[in-house]
Protein backbone atom coordinates (compact mmCIF):
# COMPACT_ATOMS: atom_id res chain seq x y z
CA UNK A 1 0.00 0.00 0.00
CA UNK A 2 1.20 3.43 -0.82
CA UNK A 3 0.77 6.39 1.51
CA UNK A 4 0.08 9.44 -1.18
CA UNK A 5 0.37 12.54 0.97
CA UNK A 6 -1.25 14.62 -1.35
CA UNK A 7 -4.66 13.20 0.26
CA UNK A 8 -3.87 14.29 3.59
CA UNK A 9 -5.34 17.67 1.76
CA UNK A 10 -8.71 16.42 1.27
CA UNK A 11 -11.40 15.24 -1.18
CA UNK A 12 -14.83 15.51 -1.74
CA UNK A 13 -17.10 13.49 -0.53
CA UNK A 14 -18.41 11.26 -3.70
CA UNK A 15 -22.61 12.08 -4.56
CA UNK A 16 -22.67 15.25 -3.72
CA UNK A 17 -23.47 17.52 -6.46
CA UNK A 18 -19.98 19.13 -7.88
CA UNK A 19 -20.24 23.33 -6.90
CA UNK A 20 -20.95 25.34 -10.25
CA UNK A 21 -17.70 27.37 -9.55
CA UNK A 22 -14.90 28.17 -7.10
CA UNK A 23 -13.78 31.56 -7.12
CA UNK A 24 -10.57 31.75 -5.57
CA UNK A 25 -9.40 35.76 -4.30
CA UNK A 26 -5.35 36.01 -4.63
CA UNK A 27 -5.05 39.65 -5.83
CA UNK A 28 -4.04 41.32 -3.32
CA UNK A 29 -0.21 42.40 -2.90
CA UNK A 30 0.86 41.24 0.70
CA UNK A 31 2.78 43.96 2.00
CA UNK A 32 3.51 42.58 5.26
CA UNK A 33 5.36 39.91 3.67
CA UNK A 34 8.11 42.52 3.19
CA UNK A 35 9.06 40.51 -0.18
CA UNK A 36 9.52 40.76 -4.19
CA UNK A 37 7.45 37.75 -4.29
CA UNK A 38 3.97 38.35 -4.37
CA UNK A 39 2.13 36.62 -1.60
CA UNK A 40 -0.21 33.96 -2.98
CA UNK A 41 3.51 32.50 -4.40
CA UNK A 42 5.07 32.13 -0.84
CA UNK A 43 5.57 28.39 -0.96
CA UNK A 44 4.91 25.69 2.35
CA UNK A 45 5.73 21.97 1.89
CA UNK A 46 6.32 21.90 -2.01
CA UNK A 47 3.56 23.93 -2.78
CA UNK A 48 2.35 27.75 -3.22
CA UNK A 49 -0.04 29.11 -0.58
CA UNK A 50 -2.58 29.68 -3.76
CA UNK A 51 -1.54 26.18 -5.56
CA UNK A 52 -2.75 24.61 -1.89
CA UNK A 53 -6.23 26.31 -2.37
CA UNK A 54 -6.32 25.00 -5.32
CA UNK A 55 -5.76 21.72 -4.57
CA UNK A 56 -8.65 21.80 -2.19
CA UNK A 57 -11.02 23.06 -4.32
CA UNK A 58 -9.77 20.82 -7.33
CA UNK A 59 -10.99 18.43 -4.49
CA UNK A 60 -14.48 19.53 -5.42
CA UNK A 61 -14.58 18.65 -8.98
CA UNK A 62 -16.22 22.12 -9.64
CA UNK A 63 -17.61 22.95 -13.47
CA UNK A 64 -15.15 26.12 -13.11
CA UNK A 65 -12.35 26.84 -11.52
CA UNK A 66 -11.38 30.79 -11.43
CA UNK A 67 -8.76 32.67 -9.51
CA UNK A 68 -9.19 36.73 -9.76
CA UNK A 69 -5.48 38.25 -9.86
CA UNK A 70 -4.38 41.52 -9.67
CA UNK A 71 -0.82 42.28 -8.05
CA UNK A 72 1.81 41.14 -10.26
CA UNK A 73 -0.88 39.49 -12.58
CA UNK A 74 1.39 38.44 -14.72
CA UNK A 75 3.43 36.52 -12.68
CA UNK A 76 0.81 34.76 -10.27
CA UNK A 77 -1.18 33.82 -13.66
CA UNK A 78 1.70 32.03 -15.11
CA UNK A 79 2.32 30.55 -11.92
CA UNK A 80 -1.36 29.15 -11.98
CA UNK A 81 -0.83 28.11 -16.11
CA UNK A 82 1.83 25.64 -14.72
CA UNK A 83 0.11 24.12 -12.07
CA UNK A 84 -3.54 23.64 -13.43
CA UNK A 85 -3.24 24.60 -17.51
CA UNK A 86 -7.74 24.96 -16.82
CA UNK A 87 -7.49 27.21 -14.46
CA UNK A 88 -9.19 30.40 -15.63
CA UNK A 89 -7.99 33.92 -14.28
CA UNK A 90 -9.84 37.26 -14.02
CA UNK A 91 -8.19 40.15 -13.50
CA UNK A 92 -8.90 43.10 -10.57
CA UNK A 93 -6.58 45.78 -11.74
CA UNK A 94 -7.67 48.34 -8.74
CA UNK A 95 -8.11 46.70 -5.47
CA UNK A 96 -11.77 47.82 -4.95
CA UNK A 97 -12.49 45.21 -2.45
CA UNK A 98 -13.87 41.36 -1.96
CA UNK A 99 -17.12 42.37 -3.41
CA UNK A 100 -15.45 43.41 -6.34
CA UNK A 101 -13.15 40.75 -6.52
CA UNK A 102 -15.88 38.40 -6.80
CA UNK A 103 -17.55 40.39 -9.34
CA UNK A 104 -14.27 40.60 -11.30
CA UNK A 105 -14.54 36.58 -11.13
CA UNK A 106 -18.16 36.38 -12.53
CA UNK A 107 -17.77 38.56 -14.81
CA UNK A 108 -14.75 36.65 -16.52
CA UNK A 109 -16.94 33.61 -17.10
CA UNK A 110 -20.12 35.48 -17.96
CA UNK A 111 -17.90 37.16 -21.08
CA UNK A 112 -16.64 33.62 -22.08
CA UNK A 113 -20.32 32.37 -22.30
CA UNK A 114 -20.80 30.29 -18.85
CA UNK A 115 -23.98 30.58 -17.34
CA UNK A 116 -24.09 29.73 -13.56
CA UNK A 117 -26.61 27.89 -12.04
CA UNK A 118 -25.96 26.16 -8.77
CA UNK A 119 -23.11 26.94 -6.03
CA UNK A 120 -20.34 29.10 -6.01
CA UNK A 121 -17.80 28.81 -3.58
CA UNK A 122 -15.76 31.87 -2.84
CA UNK A 123 -12.15 31.17 -0.96
CA UNK A 124 -9.23 32.92 0.35
CA UNK A 125 -5.93 32.55 -2.13
CA UNK A 126 -3.50 32.90 1.18
CA UNK A 127 -5.22 29.75 3.22
CA UNK A 128 -2.77 26.85 2.61
CA UNK A 129 -4.67 24.51 5.20
CA UNK A 130 -7.85 24.73 3.46
CA UNK A 131 -8.89 20.91 2.97
CA UNK A 132 -10.93 19.80 -0.34
CA UNK A 133 -13.33 18.01 3.30
CA UNK A 134 -14.11 21.21 4.92
CA UNK A 135 -15.13 22.52 1.41
CA UNK A 136 -17.19 19.53 0.85
CA UNK A 137 -19.18 19.91 4.11
CA UNK A 138 -19.42 23.39 3.90
CA UNK A 139 -21.29 23.25 0.32
CA UNK A 140 -23.04 19.91 1.82
CA UNK A 141 -24.48 22.28 4.36
CA UNK A 142 -25.13 24.68 1.93
CA UNK A 143 -27.20 22.62 0.18
CA UNK A 144 -28.82 20.55 2.98
CA UNK A 145 -30.38 23.93 4.46
CA UNK A 146 -31.25 25.42 1.89
CA UNK A 147 -29.51 28.72 2.35
CA UNK A 148 -28.79 31.74 0.08
CA UNK A 149 -25.33 32.22 1.72
CA UNK A 150 -23.45 29.81 3.79
CA UNK A 151 -20.07 30.95 5.95
CA UNK A 152 -17.55 28.85 6.78
CA UNK A 153 -16.80 29.46 10.43
CA UNK A 154 -14.68 28.41 13.01
CA UNK A 155 -14.44 28.59 16.92
CA UNK A 156 -10.94 29.65 18.42
CA UNK A 157 -9.21 29.43 21.46
CA UNK A 158 -8.73 33.57 21.02
CA UNK A 159 -11.11 34.92 18.62
CA UNK A 160 -9.17 38.95 19.36
CA UNK A 161 -9.34 41.01 15.91
CA UNK A 162 -11.89 38.60 14.31
CA UNK A 163 -15.20 38.88 13.06
CA UNK A 164 -17.52 37.14 15.36
CA UNK A 165 -20.86 35.07 13.86
CA UNK A 166 -24.16 36.21 15.84
CA UNK A 167 -26.79 33.93 15.25
CA UNK A 168 -30.43 33.94 16.13
CA UNK A 169 -32.55 31.21 17.88
CA UNK A 170 -32.88 29.22 14.52
CA UNK A 171 -29.26 28.94 14.24
CA UNK A 172 -29.24 31.25 11.28
CA UNK A 173 -26.19 34.31 11.19
CA UNK A 174 -27.69 37.48 11.96
CA UNK A 175 -24.53 38.89 11.16
CA UNK A 176 -20.89 39.49 10.86
CA UNK A 177 -19.88 41.88 13.39
CA UNK A 178 -15.79 43.43 13.14
CA UNK A 179 -14.39 42.65 16.56
CA UNK A 180 -13.67 47.04 16.63
CA UNK A 181 -17.94 47.40 16.25
CA UNK A 182 -18.36 44.73 18.87
CA UNK A 183 -20.02 45.02 22.16
CA UNK A 184 -18.47 43.10 25.28
CA UNK A 185 -21.34 40.55 24.64
CA UNK A 186 -20.49 40.34 21.30
CA UNK A 187 -16.62 40.05 21.87
CA UNK A 188 -16.86 37.06 23.99
CA UNK A 189 -18.33 35.16 20.68
CA UNK A 190 -15.38 31.99 19.92
CA UNK A 191 -17.10 31.65 16.59
CA UNK A 192 -15.30 33.75 13.89
CA UNK A 193 -15.96 34.20 10.04
CA UNK A 194 -13.28 32.75 7.94
CA UNK A 195 -14.11 34.36 4.69
CA UNK A 196 -14.63 31.38 2.80
CA UNK A 197 -18.61 31.44 1.49
CA UNK A 198 -20.96 29.10 0.00
CA UNK A 199 -23.66 31.20 -2.66
CA UNK A 200 -26.49 30.61 -4.82
CA UNK A 201 -25.36 31.32 -7.94
CA UNK A 202 -28.03 33.72 -9.15
CA UNK A 203 -28.65 35.19 -5.79
CA UNK A 204 -25.03 35.98 -5.07
CA UNK A 205 -24.94 37.74 -8.77
CA UNK A 206 -27.88 40.02 -8.13
CA UNK A 207 -26.68 40.99 -4.53
CA UNK A 208 -23.16 41.90 -5.86
CA UNK A 209 -25.16 44.72 -8.19
CA UNK A 210 -26.29 46.20 -4.64
CA UNK A 211 -23.22 46.32 -2.73
CA UNK A 212 -22.36 49.69 -2.14
CA UNK A 213 -19.09 51.56 -1.34
CA UNK A 214 -20.19 54.20 1.02
CA UNK A 215 -17.90 53.13 4.07
CA UNK A 216 -14.55 53.97 5.22
CA UNK A 217 -12.27 52.34 2.51
CA UNK A 218 -14.58 53.02 -0.74
CA UNK A 219 -14.80 49.09 -1.32
CA UNK A 220 -17.28 46.65 -2.02
CA UNK A 221 -17.45 44.20 0.83
CA UNK A 222 -18.21 40.95 0.09
CA UNK A 223 -19.67 40.47 3.65
CA UNK A 224 -22.67 42.67 2.27
CA UNK A 225 -23.65 40.58 0.29
CA UNK A 226 -24.81 38.67 3.07
CA UNK A 227 -26.95 41.56 5.18
CA UNK A 228 -28.41 41.99 1.46
CA UNK A 229 -29.40 38.67 1.18
CA UNK A 230 -30.90 38.62 4.51
CA UNK A 231 -33.03 42.17 4.61
CA UNK A 232 -34.33 40.17 0.89
CA UNK A 233 -36.02 37.23 3.25
CA UNK A 234 -33.25 34.63 2.71
CA UNK A 235 -31.66 32.68 4.79
CA UNK A 236 -27.78 33.16 5.98
CA UNK A 237 -26.31 30.04 7.42
CA UNK A 238 -23.03 28.80 9.02
CA UNK A 239 -21.04 25.61 8.45
CA UNK A 240 -18.23 25.06 11.41
CA UNK A 241 -14.43 23.92 10.51
CA UNK A 242 -14.23 20.47 12.13
CA UNK A 243 -10.68 21.92 13.23
CA UNK A 244 -10.44 25.96 13.22
CA UNK A 245 -6.72 25.49 11.91
CA UNK A 246 -7.59 25.12 8.77
CA UNK A 247 -8.76 28.76 8.13
CA UNK A 248 -5.87 30.59 8.95
CA UNK A 249 -4.41 33.02 6.31
CA UNK A 250 -0.63 33.91 6.01
CA UNK A 251 0.45 37.74 6.28
CA UNK A 252 3.75 37.88 7.38
CA UNK A 253 6.43 35.20 7.45
CA UNK A 254 6.05 34.19 11.10
CA UNK A 255 2.78 33.11 10.31
CA UNK A 256 3.78 31.37 7.35
CA UNK A 257 6.05 29.21 9.47
CA UNK A 258 3.42 28.48 11.41
CA UNK A 259 1.40 27.01 8.93
CA UNK A 260 4.38 25.36 7.47
CA UNK A 261 4.72 23.71 10.78
CA UNK A 262 1.02 22.41 10.97
CA UNK A 263 0.89 21.40 7.59
CA UNK A 264 4.10 19.13 7.84
CA UNK A 265 2.77 17.21 10.96
CA UNK A 266 0.00 16.57 9.51
CA UNK A 267 1.17 15.00 6.64
CA UNK A 268 3.71 12.80 9.07
CA UNK A 269 0.88 12.44 11.17
CA UNK A 270 -0.91 10.45 7.87
CA UNK A 271 2.06 8.61 7.21
CA UNK A 272 2.69 7.10 10.46
CA UNK A 273 -1.14 6.18 10.47
CA UNK A 274 -0.40 4.34 7.10
CA UNK A 275 2.37 2.54 8.24
CA UNK A 276 5.45 4.81 8.26
CA UNK A 277 8.03 5.06 10.68
CA UNK A 278 9.19 8.36 11.59
CA UNK A 279 11.38 8.61 14.38
CA UNK A 280 11.67 12.31 14.95
CA UNK A 281 8.25 14.14 13.73
CA UNK A 282 9.96 17.11 14.77
CA UNK A 283 13.11 17.15 12.73
CA UNK A 284 11.67 15.62 9.82
CA UNK A 285 9.90 17.71 6.43
CA UNK A 286 7.88 16.45 4.10
CA UNK A 287 6.50 17.78 0.84
CA UNK A 288 2.40 17.54 0.27
CA UNK A 289 3.64 15.66 -3.09
CA UNK A 290 5.90 13.15 -1.61
CA UNK A 291 4.77 8.93 -1.42
CA UNK A 292 5.72 6.63 1.21
CA UNK A 293 4.99 2.40 1.06
CA UNK A 294 4.14 0.32 4.37
CA UNK A 295 7.31 -0.09 7.26
CA UNK A 296 9.41 2.83 5.91
CA UNK A 297 11.73 4.32 8.03
CA UNK A 298 12.54 8.07 8.25
CA UNK A 299 15.22 9.00 10.03
CA UNK A 300 15.93 12.47 12.28
CA UNK A 301 17.19 15.49 10.21
CA UNK A 302 15.99 14.32 6.80
CA UNK A 303 13.80 16.36 4.41
CA UNK A 304 12.03 14.78 1.18
CA UNK A 305 10.68 17.13 -1.62
CA UNK A 306 9.23 16.90 -4.67
CA UNK A 307 7.89 13.96 -5.99
CA UNK A 308 10.40 11.90 -3.76
CA UNK A 309 8.92 7.90 -3.58
CA UNK A 310 10.41 6.00 -0.58
CA UNK A 311 9.78 2.11 -1.02
CA UNK A 312 8.67 -0.40 1.16
CA UNK A 313 11.26 -0.95 4.22
CA UNK A 314 13.59 1.63 2.88
CA UNK A 315 15.51 3.87 5.72
CA UNK A 316 16.25 7.24 4.98
CA UNK A 317 18.16 9.64 7.11
CA UNK A 318 20.26 10.63 9.07
CA UNK A 319 20.74 13.75 7.73
CA UNK A 320 19.46 13.52 4.14
CA UNK A 321 17.59 15.68 1.97
CA UNK A 322 15.77 13.81 -1.10
CA UNK A 323 14.54 15.79 -4.05
CA UNK A 324 12.40 14.26 -6.75
CA UNK A 325 13.97 10.95 -5.93
CA UNK A 326 12.25 7.54 -5.67
CA UNK A 327 14.26 5.09 -2.88
CA UNK A 328 13.63 1.10 -3.68
CA UNK A 329 12.44 -1.35 -1.57
CA UNK A 330 14.87 -2.38 1.46
CA UNK A 331 17.45 0.24 0.32
CA UNK A 332 19.54 2.63 2.75
CA UNK A 333 19.87 6.19 2.48
CA UNK A 334 22.09 8.07 5.13
CA UNK A 335 23.86 11.60 5.41
CA UNK A 336 22.95 12.01 1.74
CA UNK A 337 21.45 14.27 -0.57
CA UNK A 338 19.85 13.25 -3.82
CA UNK A 339 18.30 15.25 -6.33
CA UNK A 340 16.61 14.00 -9.39
CA UNK A 341 18.19 10.40 -8.35
CA UNK A 342 16.63 6.46 -8.76
CA UNK A 343 17.77 4.32 -6.18
CA UNK A 344 17.03 0.63 -6.47
CA UNK A 345 16.01 -1.82 -4.54
CA UNK A 346 18.60 -2.62 -1.24
CA UNK A 347 20.98 -0.57 -2.59
CA UNK A 348 23.20 1.61 -0.44
CA UNK A 349 23.77 5.30 -0.17
CA UNK A 350 26.36 7.56 2.10
CA UNK A 351 27.24 8.07 4.47
CA UNK A 352 27.91 11.89 2.43
CA UNK A 353 27.13 10.93 -0.55
CA UNK A 354 25.47 13.01 -3.39
CA UNK A 355 23.32 11.77 -6.05
CA UNK A 356 22.62 14.03 -9.12
CA UNK A 357 20.12 14.40 -11.45
CA UNK A 358 20.33 11.67 -14.01
CA UNK A 359 21.64 8.68 -11.27
CA UNK A 360 20.31 5.56 -11.59
CA UNK A 361 21.42 2.76 -8.84
CA UNK A 362 20.68 -0.92 -9.42
CA UNK A 363 19.51 -3.09 -6.99
CA UNK A 364 22.18 -3.77 -4.26
CA UNK A 365 24.26 -1.41 -5.82
CA UNK A 366 26.15 1.39 -3.49
CA UNK A 367 27.19 4.83 -3.91
CA UNK A 368 29.02 5.09 -0.63
CA UNK A 369 31.07 7.51 1.49
CA UNK A 370 32.24 10.73 -0.40
CA UNK A 371 31.13 9.86 -3.54
CA UNK A 372 28.92 12.23 -6.20
CA UNK A 373 27.25 10.70 -8.99
CA UNK A 374 25.74 12.92 -12.17
CA UNK A 375 24.08 11.65 -14.91
CA UNK A 376 25.21 7.79 -13.83
CA UNK A 377 23.68 4.13 -14.58
CA UNK A 378 24.93 2.02 -12.15
CA UNK A 379 24.29 -1.74 -12.72
CA UNK A 380 23.16 -4.85 -10.09
CA UNK A 381 25.39 -4.95 -7.60
CA UNK A 382 27.90 -2.32 -8.50
CA UNK A 383 29.79 -0.65 -5.86
CA UNK A 384 31.26 2.64 -5.78
CA UNK A 385 32.35 2.36 -1.91
CA UNK A 386 34.71 5.38 -1.65
CA UNK A 387 36.04 9.61 -2.42
CA UNK A 388 34.86 9.10 -6.30
CA UNK A 389 33.35 10.73 -8.72
CA UNK A 390 31.07 9.40 -11.55
CA UNK A 391 29.52 11.54 -14.08
CA UNK A 392 28.53 10.75 -17.79
CA UNK A 393 28.76 7.10 -16.78
CA UNK A 394 27.24 3.40 -18.04
CA UNK A 395 28.68 0.63 -15.20
CA UNK A 396 27.59 -2.72 -15.37
CA UNK A 397 27.09 -5.40 -12.98
CA UNK A 398 28.89 -6.27 -10.08
CA UNK A 399 31.47 -4.17 -11.02
CA UNK A 400 34.29 -2.46 -8.27
CA UNK A 401 34.95 0.85 -8.57
CA UNK A 402 38.29 1.83 -6.47
CA UNK A 403 38.85 4.96 -3.99
CA UNK A 404 39.85 7.83 -5.55
CA UNK A 405 38.58 7.46 -9.10
CA UNK A 406 37.45 10.25 -10.73
CA UNK A 407 35.27 9.75 -14.22
CA UNK A 408 36.44 12.48 -16.06
CA UNK A 409 34.03 13.74 -18.42
CA UNK A 410 34.32 17.42 -19.94
CA UNK A 411 36.94 18.65 -21.91
CA UNK A 412 36.28 22.15 -21.27
CA UNK A 413 33.59 22.33 -24.25
CA UNK A 414 31.79 19.31 -24.29
CA UNK A 415 30.85 16.42 -21.71
CA UNK A 416 31.85 12.95 -23.08
CA UNK A 417 30.44 9.53 -21.90
CA UNK A 418 32.73 6.50 -20.29
CA UNK A 419 31.25 2.66 -20.01
CA UNK A 420 32.82 0.20 -17.49
CA UNK A 421 31.52 -3.13 -18.47
CA UNK A 422 30.53 -6.09 -15.88
CA UNK A 423 32.27 -7.93 -13.01
CA UNK A 424 35.62 -5.35 -14.23
CA UNK A 425 37.57 -3.74 -10.62
CA UNK A 426 39.22 -1.19 -11.31
CA UNK A 427 41.78 0.68 -8.97
CA UNK A 428 42.61 2.96 -6.99
CA UNK A 429 43.25 6.84 -7.80
CA UNK A 430 42.38 5.67 -11.36
CA UNK A 431 41.22 9.09 -13.96
CA UNK A 432 38.89 7.56 -16.61
CA UNK A 433 39.31 10.09 -19.41
CA UNK A 434 35.86 9.98 -21.42
CA UNK A 435 35.19 8.82 -23.87
CA UNK A 436 36.66 5.58 -22.92
CA UNK A 437 35.19 1.45 -22.94
CA UNK A 438 36.69 -1.06 -20.09
CA UNK A 439 35.45 -4.49 -21.09
CA UNK A 440 33.73 -6.71 -19.38
CA UNK A 441 35.75 -8.71 -16.58
CA UNK A 442 38.97 -5.67 -17.29
CA UNK A 443 41.02 -4.51 -14.32
CA UNK A 444 42.60 -1.60 -14.00
CA UNK A 445 45.66 -0.55 -11.67
CA UNK A 446 45.81 1.72 -9.00
CA UNK A 447 47.29 5.38 -10.33
CA UNK A 448 46.23 4.73 -13.85
CA UNK A 449 45.01 7.47 -16.35
CA UNK A 450 42.61 5.45 -18.49
CA UNK A 451 42.75 7.29 -22.07
CA UNK A 452 42.20 4.46 -24.01
CA UNK A 453 39.38 1.70 -24.54
CA UNK A 454 40.17 -1.43 -22.21
CA UNK A 455 39.73 -5.19 -23.80
CA UNK A 456 37.31 -7.58 -21.94
CA UNK A 457 39.50 -9.52 -19.68
CA UNK A 458 42.57 -7.19 -19.78
CA UNK A 459 44.82 -5.32 -17.40
CA UNK A 460 45.04 -2.14 -18.21
CA UNK A 461 48.50 -0.55 -16.70
CA UNK A 462 49.14 3.47 -17.60
CA UNK A 463 51.39 4.73 -14.94
CA UNK A 464 55.42 5.90 -15.14
CA UNK A 465 57.87 3.59 -13.75
CA UNK A 466 59.08 4.29 -10.32
CA UNK A 467 62.35 5.87 -9.70
CA UNK A 468 64.11 6.10 -5.93
CA UNK A 469 66.72 8.44 -6.08
CA UNK A 470 69.15 7.40 -3.15
CA UNK A 471 70.26 10.23 -0.79
CA UNK A 472 68.14 12.99 -1.72
CA UNK A 473 66.73 14.11 1.42
CA UNK A 474 70.53 14.31 2.74
CA UNK A 475 71.95 16.49 0.05
CA UNK A 476 68.59 18.56 -0.67
CA UNK A 477 67.00 18.85 3.40
CA UNK A 478 70.38 18.44 5.57
CA UNK A 479 69.31 18.97 9.34
CA UNK A 480 65.51 18.32 8.61
CA UNK A 481 63.31 16.15 10.98
CA UNK A 482 63.24 13.91 7.42
CA UNK A 483 67.01 13.45 7.21
CA UNK A 484 67.40 12.80 10.62
CA UNK A 485 64.97 9.99 10.68
CA UNK A 486 65.61 8.37 7.64
CA UNK A 487 69.60 8.67 8.93
CA UNK A 488 68.37 7.04 11.77
CA UNK A 489 66.22 4.35 10.11
CA UNK A 490 69.71 3.39 8.17
CA UNK A 491 71.64 2.63 11.87
CA UNK A 492 73.86 5.90 11.24
CA UNK A 493 73.58 7.18 14.73
CA UNK A 494 73.72 11.11 15.39
CA UNK A 495 77.69 11.68 14.71
CA UNK A 496 78.50 15.21 12.34
CA UNK A 497 78.12 14.87 8.77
Amino acid sequence: MTANLPQVLGSARTGETPPAAVVVLAAGEGTRMKSATPKVLHTLCGRSLVGHVVAAARALDPEHLVVVVGHAREQVAAHLAGIDPEIRTAVQHEQNGTGHAVRMGLEQLRDTGVVLDGTVIVVCGDTPLLTGDTLAELARAHHADGNAVTVLTAEVPDSTGYGRIVRGADGAVTAIVEHKDATEAQRAIREINSGVFAFDAQLLTDALGKVRTDNSQGEEYLTDVLGILREAGHRVGAAVAADHREIVGINNRVQLAEARGLLNERLLRRAMLDGVTVVDPATTWVDVTVTFEQDAVVHPGTQLLGATHVGAGAEVGPHSRLRDTTVGAGATVSFAVADGAWVGESASVGPYAYLRPGTRLGTKAKAGTYVEMKNADIGEGTKVPHLSYVGDATIGEYTNIGAASVFVNYDGEAKHHTTVGSHCKTGSDNMFVAPVTIGDGAYTAAGSVITKDVPPGSLAVARGQQRNIEGWVDRKRPGSAAAQAARAARGEGDEQQ
